[in-house]
């Protein structure tokens, strides 16, 4: 399949154009042409405010709703019953804050205390994912600059103490690998284990997870990836033998066997072309809900990729590159109706929607890229 990349004077013409009006001019009409649709969050890097925007899943319409709710943000994540977001902060001590939402507006207030994750250090100012074991009722979460992992209970929804906390150890050549760096925690098919990704060691550590306290319990295995790797996110093929890991630094995507709680690999995946002579930079994984198709962002070459897994095997073909609508896409996300896929382009302020084809998995954009402040986290309100 041809590829094309867009240029850089290319994209940022596009998003001044986009951009030209004041981001809030026109909201009241915005959110009233909006009040039907799904409800989208999109979150800067280490920002101020979070905003919001309505998803039409008839069309693939994004319209922006401006500024929702302030917060000191860095990652977010839903509650997956209650009009509750969870919003991981980017100030020292790893904090976590609740925030109920209104359905009708998108308005965020804040509810509840604010939960250290770091056990009253001062560092960890950068929490670099966060998400809910609905099985455990735990939220999990990565503590970047700490270097740790931690699990909080949620009763009634809000974030208690952690349950548990656990640290790793490491380091890599790159000088940004200058110790631990927690990316992503996720728990394995089985509910006993809890894989980290960390960016700072080059390794998937793999815990143990108690569902019945949602407690992590240090582990003695783990997966070394190449030096110089940055491990970013790791997930599981639902059949559950096969784990894909996506690399930041190396810009690649690996595909793992996974059998009794020890990773093995199989295969190793670049983002980029061949042509591509630039930084590389991993940033995003998802699935399809069905597991045939494996979707990656690369901030190196600004594109989107697209790539079949086998039904059987779960090694992957490369179907598609595509150049994702903006500049540094720091992160994607599917709509649940599997139809739709929306890509945060965080130097350029932009958001592109993509529809998908279902029997292809390949990409089109759709529309105009619409302007938000250096957006880096997309989170739907499933509801």
């Amino acid at each position: 399949m041809p590829e094309s990349h867009p240029t850089r004077r290319t994209v940022l013409g596009a998003v001044a154009a986009t951009a030209a009006a004041p981001l809030l001019a026109g909201v009241p009409a915005a959110r009233a042409a909006a009040r039907r649709g799904d409800l989208l969050f999109v979150s800067p890097w280490k920002g101020t405010q979070i905003y919001g925007a309505r998803f039409d899943a008839d069309g693939g319409a994004l319209t922006s709703l401006g500024p929702v709710g302030d917060a000191p943000s860095n990652w977010t994540a839903p509650h997956p019953a209650r009009p509750l977001l969870y919003v991981g902060s980017s100030e020292d001590g790893g904090i976590v804050y609740t925030y109920a939402i209104d359905r009708t507006t998108g308005a965020l207030t804040r509810t509840g205390t604010a939960v250290r994750t770091d056990e009253g250090g001062t560092a960890g100012g950068g929490i670099s994912y966060l998400g809910v074991d609905r099985p455990s009722q735990a939220l999990l979460v990565a503590n970047f600059e700490a270097g740790l992992a931690a699990s909080l209970p949620l009763p009634k929804g809000v974030p208690g103490p952690p349950v548990s906390v656990v640290r790793d150890t490491g380091s890599g050549p790159n000088p940004r690998q200058n110790g631990p760096h927690v990316h992503h925690v996720t728990i394995d098919p089985s509910g006993r284990r809890a894989l980290v990704a960390d960016f700072g060691a080059d390794r998937v550590f793999v815990h143990g997870f108690d569902r019945s306290t949602g407690a992590i319990t240090p582990g003695t295995g783990s997966y070394a990836s190449a030096p110089g790797s940055g491990p970013r996110r790791v997930l599981f093929h639902p059949r559950g033998r096969t784990a894909y890991v996506l690399n930041e630094l190396s810009g690649d995507l690996e595909t793992l066997d996974w059998r009794n709680g020890t990773l093995t690999p199989r295969q190793r995946l670049a983002l980029d072309s061949d042509a591509f002579t630039g930084t590389r930079s991993g940033a995003e994984l998802a699935l399809s809900g069905d597991g045939r198709f494996v979707y990656a962002s690369s901030r190196g070459e600004n594109v989107l990729v697209v790539f079949a897994a086998d039904e059987r095997t779960g090694l992957l073909r490369l179907v598609q590159r595509i150049p994702s609508g903006g500049l540094k896409p720091w992160s994607l996300t599917l709509h649940r109706s599997g139809r739709w896929l929306i890509a945060a382009n965080q130097a350029s302020g932009t958001v592109t929607v993509f529809a998908v084809d279902r029997r292809t998995g390949a990409l089109t954009a759709v529309g105009d890229p619409v302007a938000f402040p250096a957006p880096a986290c997309l989170t739907f309100l499933d509801r």
